[in-house]
C-alpha cells in the first residue's frame, strides 16, 4: 500500500464572522513558490463565502485575508458558495464552486486573470428536475437504480416558491484543452461524470437535453470498491502526468456510525479522460485523527486540491467539515502503485438496472 503521510491542520476557523462556523474545503493553486487557497468560509446559519489564504511552500502561512474574497451576490447562490476548485487554463484562471440557494445546490463558475477580480458567469451545469432527468436518460435504457435514490426525494415539491432541481456538484476544469475542447468534471450522485465543450457558450438547454440522452456514455467512474460503495464524487482538479491524468477524488461508504468520506486515487487517459486506466482499490486515505473523526460532520477527508514540490504532492483536504488539513505523497510512488491496478477491458452494457 502506498504511504500517505497526515501533515496536520493548516486552517482553523476564526472568530471573524465570515468563518466563524468553519474553514474547509480549498481551492488550491501554484504560482512560483507559493500556493493560493481560495477555501470554503462558513459563517452562523450555515452561509458560506469564499476565503483566501497565501502560503509560502507547502505550509507556511504569508496572508490570510479578514474579508472573503468572494461572496453571494445572486438568487443561484444566495445561501452559500460551496466548496470551490480552481484551474489554470492558458492565462485564465477557472474557480467553480458550488452555488446554494437553500434548496439547490449547482456548479456555478468565476474567472480571473490575476486572482483578484473575478467575473461570475453564473450556473454551467443543466437545471432539471428529477423528472426531466430520468425521462431523458432512461430514453435508451435503465440508470442505475442509485440515481433514483439520490435524486428522487421531493420532486415535483415547492419550497419558498424555487422549484427542486437535481444536484450537480464538484465541478473542476482539466487543466488544458484537450484535443482542442475544454473538459470538465462534475456529479450528479452517484457516479462521476465529463463534459467536453468547445466553448462554455454551448451548455445550453439542447445541449444537456442531448448530454442526458446519451448519460451512459459520460460516466466516467462509478461506485467499485467497499470504500465507495455508497457514492463517489470529484475531490482535486485532474493532474497531467505521464501515465495520464492523476485524480484524487472523494468516496463514501455508510456505516453504522454514519458515512465515511475517504480520498482516493486513479487515473485517467491523457486523450480521452473518459476512460479510466487504473483505480487504487484501498483508500489513498480515510479518517483517523481527531480532527478528521470529530467535527461538524464526523468522519470527512475531503480532498479539493494539490500543490505538487519535486516529488511531493501535497493534497489540501477538509476535515470534519471544520477544518483544512493537509498530507503529503511521493507522486512517483503514487504513480507506481497505481499501475498495479490498471484497468482490464471489460464487456459493456448499456442497461444498468440494479
Amino acid at each position: 500500500m502506498i504511504q500517505v503521510k497526515k501533515e496536520g491542520i493548516l486552517l482553523k476557523k476564526t472568530t471573524l464572522g465570515f468563518e466563524n462556523e468553519g474553514v474547509l474545503n480549498p481551492a488550491v493553486i501554484r504560482e512560483g513558490n507559493c500556493i493560493h487557497l481560495f477555501y470554503r468560509a462558513v459563517s452562523k446559519g450555515n452561509y458560506s463565502s469564499i476565503g483566501h489564504c497565501k502560503l509560502k511552500g507547502p505550509f507556511t502561512i504569508e496572508e490570510r485575508s479578514d474579508l472573503p474574497v468572494l461572496h453571494p451576490q445572486f438568487d443561484y447562490e444566495s445561501h452559500g458558495m460551496e466548496d470551490p476548485r480552481i484551474t489554470k487554463i492558458d492565462d485564465l484562471f477557472y474557480l467553480s464552486y458550488t452555488a446554494y440557494d437553500g434548496v439547490n445546490a449547482l456548479g456555478a463558475l468565476a474567472t480571473s486573470k490575476d486572482l483578484l477580480q473575478w467575473d461570475k458567469l453564473g450556473l454551467i451545469v443543466p437545471q432539471v428536475s428529477y423528472d426531466e432527468f430520468s425521462r431523458l436518460s432512461e430514453c435508451r435504457c435503465a440508470i442505475h437504480t442509485k440515481y433514483f435514490r439520490y435524486n428522487e426525494q421531493g420532486r415535483g415539491l415547492q419550497k419558498t416558491g424555487k422549484k427542486i432541481l437535481i444536484w450537480d456538484k464538484d465541478v473542476m476544469f482539466f487543466p488544458r484543452k484537450i484535443n482542442g475542447k475544454l473538459y470538465f468534471l462534475h456529479r450528479i450522485k452517484p457516479d462521476i461524470q465529463i463534459v467536453a465543450v468547445n466553448n462554455l457558450q454551448e451548455l445550453n438547454t439542447a445541449f444537456w437535453e442531448n448530454y442526458f440522452l446519451n448519460f451512459l456514455d459520460y460516466i466516467v467512474l462509478a461506485p467499485k470498491y467497499d470504500h465507495e460503495v455508497s457514492y463517489i464524487g470529484g475531490g482535486c482538479p485532474p493532474i497531467e502526468t505521464e501515465h495520464g491524468w492523476l485524480l484524487i477524488y472523494h468516496a463514501v461508504h455508510d456505516t453504522i456510525d454514519g458515512y465515511v468520506y475517504s480520498a482516493c486515487a486513479a487515473l485517467l487517459d491523457l486523450e480521452n479522460p473518459q476512460k479510466e486506466i487504473a483505480r487504487l482499490p484501498y483508500p489513498l486515505f480515510k479518517p483517523e485523527h481527531d480532527w478528521e473523526l470529530k467535527g461538524d460532520v464526523n468522519n470527512v477527508c475531503f480532498p479539493t486540491g494539490t500543490a505538487l514540490f519535486d516529488d511531493t504532492l501535497f493534497i489540501y483536504y477538509g476535515a470534519a467539515d471544520e477544518q483544512i488539513a493537509y498530507a503529503s505523497v511521493s507522486i512517483s510512488a503514487l504513480l507506481k502503485e497505481l499501475m498495479l491496478y490498471t484497468k482490464k477491458e471489460e464487456k459493456s452494457s448499456c442497461c444498468e438496472p440494479n
